[in-house]
């Protein structure tokens, strides 16, 4: 796939110019200018955690709810590690970027990721205006679950034993219960997840479409590091894209191509970000 990347430069700030509202869609590949792994490919994921390498596990056999029962500590120490990870994190400027040019439109902005890591909410994206598909790992839900509750993480501390990577005691317990807690995350395999807060989200941003469309609002989408490995976020932009007429601008390194009359940006998060609203924001 050839491509200029300073013509698809232009073309996108003349799409962000003439757009009336921002679709910011957001895969792991969004948080790596931030310094957080993006676990790609096994390789990735092993350098980000030796032990699990150590261990024979792959992200999608660790990211998974059945260790709450058969390893606590192991799979609390996992979470644990990237829960203190994703709190001690600072956005990027891209995120500034985006949220900025997002504010300055006619029909606003709407956030879709599949990252689970809170970053968007610390940048300071309103919480009415991000859908989080994949859930967050800043909330908690029962293992068991004994309710459909939802709760905060904000107070909960984990310590890690890092040498064995077994999470310390107390572990979170459930705040009905005292069974154990999970993140309220969507995990492989996993059919105890709690998705009433994403489908409160959901419902929000369905109704932020029907609005742009019954306007006959232009709208632009902004996909950023969203890869084919879990491709959720990507068959959203392409959906959305099609649904609306809008266009979609992709920003990855890699996985750059782009259906028919969309564009294609193949460079990092950060610095396509700010090539392409230069002179906008």
């Amino acid at each position: 796939m050839e491509i200029d990347l300073n013509q698809n430069i232009q073309k996108a700030k003349e799409v962000l110019k003439n757009a009336d509202a921002i679709l910011i869609t957001a895969g792991a590949g969004m948080g790596v200018d931030s310094g957080l792994p993006d676990f790609r490919g096994t390789e990735g994921f092993w350098r980000a955690y030796p032990i699990a390498k150590k261990l024979g596990l792959r992200f999608e056999e660790l990211a998974n709810p059945r260790w709450f029962r058969e390893s606590p500590k192991l799979a609390w120490a996992f979470y644990g590690h990237r829960l203190n990870l994703y709190r001690n994190t600072k956005p990027h400027d891209g995120f500034y970027i985006l949220r900025k040019l997002g504010e300055s439109k006619e029909g606003g902005y709407f956030v879709f990721t599949s990252n689970v890591d809170g970053q968007f909410q610390k940048a300071g994206y309103s919480e009415l205006k991000i859908v989080e598909i994949h859930g967050s790992i800043h909330h908690l839900q029962c293992t068991v679950p004994c309710t459909n509750d939802i709760w905060s993480a904000d107070n909960i501390k984990i310590d890690i034993d890092m040498e064995k990577f077994e999470a310390k005691e107390p572990l979170p317990e459930c705040i009905h219960c005292h069974a154990l807690a999970r993140p309220n995350i969507l995990m492989f395999g996993d059919w105890y997840w709690i998705s009433d807060r994403t489908e409160d989200q959901l419902y929000l941003y369905e109704r932020w479409l029907s609005n742009i469309k019954s306007r006959n609002l232009n709208l632009a989408i902004i996909e950023i590091g969203a890869g084919k490995a879990v491709p959720t976020v990507r068959y959203e932009s392409e959906k959305i894209a099609d649904i609306t007429g809008g266009k979609l601008i992709r920003i990855n390194p890699r996985d750059f191509d782009v259906p028919y009359g969309h564009i294609s940006i193949p460079l990092g998060g950060l610095e396509g970000i700010k090539r392409i609203t230069e002179e906008l924001v």
